[in-house]
């Protein structure tokens, strides 16, 4: 019998460097909300609750612009996620908009291919973000000018281009990116410095945190989002949301 356990991932440690450029971030990340709300007036953020995201909810709800904030209750989150909402609301005095899945469409998709299906198959697992993800998201944008992620370019291989500002031409609307430029370090760092409340899974070596039957801890060392999707290839981890 193995006594080996591995080391899991952990919360970064946060530098006097990390520290000493985020006045800086931080004045571009206020000015970068304020004109696309002052562009795009009732934008929408959706949310997925990650610490990145919950560092654009801070500055929005400092800032008070009138952004709707939206996140998707897919109905597979971990219960800490659906803890997490409601400390947000009650720490920032909101009232995030939850949109959920089609109940007749999840439940056919579970009784066709069954839940276990999303792992042996990778259309089928985007079938079910489909119905669970995009679909919902698709009506919290249905008159929305334009929405903002908490997306960032060192997160993953398939972000590496991610760009402040971009066109969703599915939706035909503007698609803003406010922190891609940002290091997972800048994150902690202004998450430990206005005290943002987050997702207790971080704490349970959870680098990104999905639906609880596709995400898992990261090894040490391991990509961050590895633990999302973990059966499937690395051009694969996407749920479609962004694409």
């Amino acid at each position: 019998m193995s006594l080996f356990r591995p080391e899991f991932w952990k919360i970064p440690a946060v530098g006097q460097a990390d520290a000493a450029r985020l006045p800086e971030l931080e004045n571009m990340l206020e000015q970068r909300l304020q004109g696309i709300a002052e562009r795009f007036p009732r934008a929408v953020f959706a949310t997925s609750l990650a610490v990145e995201d919950m560092v654009v909810t801070d500055m929005l709800c400092r800032l008070k612009l009138p952004v709707r904030i939206v996140t998707l209750h897919t109905g597979r989150l971990n219960p800490e996620t659906e803890t997490l909402i409601a400390r947000t609301d009650e720490q920032y005095g909101i009232g995030i908009e939850v949109f959920a899945p089609d109940t007749d469409s999840a439940e056919r998709f579970e009784r066709e291919y069954g839940a276990a299906s999303i792992y042996e198959s990778v259309e089928r697992r985007r079938e079910c973000c489909r119905i669970r993800k995009i679909e919902p998201l698709n009506r919290a944008l249905s008159d929305a000018p334009a929405w903002l992620t908490g997306q960032r370019r060192s997160q993953s291989d398939t972000r590496t281009e991610l760009p402040f500002e971009e066109a969703d031409t599915a939706r035909g609307i503007a698609k803003f990116n406010p922190i891609f430029d940002w290091e997972e370090t800048d994150v902690w760092a202004y998450a430990q410095k206005h005290a943002v409340p987050l997702n207790a899974l971080y704490s349970q070596g959870y680098p990104s945190i999905g639906c609880e039957p596709c995400t898992r801890p990261v090894k040490l060392g391991d990509p961050v989002r590895s633990g999302r999707w973990w059966w499937e290839s690395t051009d694969s981890k996407e749920c479609g949301l962004h694409k």
